[in-house]
């Protein structure tokens, strides 16, 4: 009797948490509802987000990004859960409702506005130039856009790196990659002539290989910090989310995991992986 009102009881426990998923009417509620948030990341952007090999399982997963998004999980009561993917199918993700939130070192686009949900901007004394990647020994060779012109460029997919190059540079040949890394790797066996970067990840491939440098930069861009994404229309979700954000940058705390995530990369040599 008391084995069959036991089931009973957690039956009843789990229709009342379904039932409370679904008359929950936006994902905040969804989120609220189940205890858990679920981030997309592509943890190949150090110091935002990247791999420690010293650990295992979620917890591998580290950066300024991921402490910002432990403090969102925090200050909403809920459990953070992050899935890793490559950068392009966190956006698809994200813009498909498939997770509830993104946060991978974005900029903000108009066309990642029309798609998503973008939050007011996070990490804004963070030096946001974009540049690109040679060997160093040929650097005086590109200094300038038309230097590039029928030169092999890699980029990431769906970055703001592959925006710029297509705009400002379209005499050059992009070479979509899935990780900045595999463009450095093909940086310097001579299989692309340049690797679009940001600034701050790309001087970590730089302190990690003397045989490159960051010799050009995108002109006429401005960027004012970075953004997070949430499914569009979850205007809930986003202002909750916000309201953190503000308190973030208010209390000065993205920079202090940024000083951090930056020495522990530094520390790991992550930029070798």
């Amino acid at each position: 009797m008391k084995k069959m009102i036991g089931i009973a009881l957690v039956t009843f426990m789990l229709v009342t948490l379904c039932l409370g998923q679904a008359l929950a009417e936006n994902r905040l509620e969804k989120v609220l509802a189940a205890g858990k948030i679920v981030m997309a990341t592509s943890p190949d952007f150090a110091p935002s987000e990247f791999i420690d090999p010293t650990k295992t399982g979620q917890d591998a997963i580290v950066g300024s990004d991921i402490e910002l998004a432990k403090f969102i999980a925090e200050k909403l009561g809920v459990e953070l859960v992050i899935e890793a993917m490559d950068f392009a199918a966190v956006q698809a993700a994200v813009a498909q409702g498939k997770v509830d939130m993104g946060i991978s070192g974005f900029a903000y686009t108009e066309t990642r506005a029309e798609a998503m949900e973008l939050s007011i901007f996070y990490n804004m004394d963070d030096d946001s130039e974009q540049g690109l990647l040679v060997l160093t020994e040929q650097a005086d060779q590109f200094t300038k856009a038309e230097d590039f012109a029928g030169k092999k460029v890699a980029v990431q997919n769906a970055s703001l790196q592959y925006n710029l190059l297509t705009e400002q540079l379209p005499d050059a040949t992009p070479e979509l990659v899935t990780l900045v890394s595999d463009g450095v790797m093909m940086l310097i066996s001579g299989k692309v002539d340049a690797v679009g970067v940001a600034k701050t990840n790309g001087q970590g491939f730089v302190d990690n290989y003397p045989s490159i440098t960051i010799s050009a930069f995108f002109y006429d861009f401005e960027a004012e910090g970075n953004v997070l994404a949430v499914p569009k229309g979850e205007v809930e979700l986003m202002a909750a989310i916000n309201e953190i954000l503000a308190e973030v940058n208010e209390a000065g705390l993205y920079k202090e995991w940024r000083e951090a995530a930056a020495a522990l990369a530094k520390e790991l040599g992550v930029s070798e992986d």
